[in-house]
């Protein structure tokens, strides 16, 4: 069966002497693999359609449920400015990643597609990539089933005064209940306020955000703990990304 669809490549990987095996997301059918034939050659026509990152619409031949071969295809944005700079690389290759790794195949997709594709555009556009991946982070938690509790105490349902974050609840706690978790630490009114936004904010309809310094390392440190805690995932694109910034730093 002949499919069409609009997709990105989040995944890419060399087959053979001159194959790649490309992973889409896609608007219409989730998580797809698509086999491309001669894409590593020098002079293939499909050479641009299988970089990472790559928005474009697709055309493929597929049986059932399994990976499709790729007939034809049109770049619609190359994002090459996200793979020319290696900290936009390593971001969108976090992003990327974390959908590939949530994602089921097949699953339908048109969450993930539309998230991901404003989170590359506001990337490339020079967005604060630390405020966009933390919303974005906070969109693949909710979609998973696992998004926290930020609007009131997870025990007393209390929404104003101090608050601490248990990343293991999965939430906020009051003064009165942060005895619920030893381990939870205390959040800023700034951070909580943009956590709470965040909860609520599609990140199509993310505008420019300016936060201090302090406040980027507590709503990025928030975040990781979330991740970490929630979904568990050891992503490798997630070191290099953590490594990348400790040597700029």
């Amino acid at each position: 069966m002949l499919y069409r669809v609009q997709g990105i490549v989040i995944r890419s990987m060399d087959y053979g002497e001159g194959n790649k095996i490309m992973t889409l997301c896609t608007e219409a059918h989730g998580k797809v693999a698509v086999f491309v034939r001669g894409a590593k050659k020098a002079r293939s026509r499909h050479g641009a359609l299988v970089q990472p990152f790559t928005y474009g619409e697709f055309s493929f031949i597929r049986s059932g449920t399994g990976m499709g071969t790729l007939n034809q295809g049109e770049v619609i944005e190359s994002n090459h400015k996200l793979r020319e700079d290696i900290t936009l690389a390593a971001y969108s290759a976090y992003a990327c990643e974390l959908v590939d790794k949530a994602l089921l195949d097949n699953e339908t997709g048109h969450f993930w597609f539309d998230q991901l594709k404003s989170y590359l555009s506001f990337l490339g556009e020079g967005r604060d990539p630390v405020v966009l991946t933390s919303l974005f982070e906070m969109k693949v938690l909710q979609a998973a089933g696992y998004g926290p509790q930020v609007d009131t105490c997870m025990f007393s349902g209390e929404t104003e005064g101090k608050f601490w974050i248990s990343a293991g609840l999965g939430g906020i706690l009051s003064e009165k209940e942060r005895r619920q978790d030893p381990a939870a630490v205390l959040v800023s009114p700034g951070v909580l306020k943009l956590l709470r936004l965040f909860s609520r904010l599609d990140i199509r309809r993310l505008g420019n955000i300016d936060v201090k310094e302090e406040t980027r390392a507590e709503l990025k440190k928030i975040m990781n703990s979330f991740m970490e805690a929630q979904l568990g995932l050891k992503l490798k694109s997630r070191r290099f990304l953590e490594q990348l910034e400790r040597y700029e730093i």
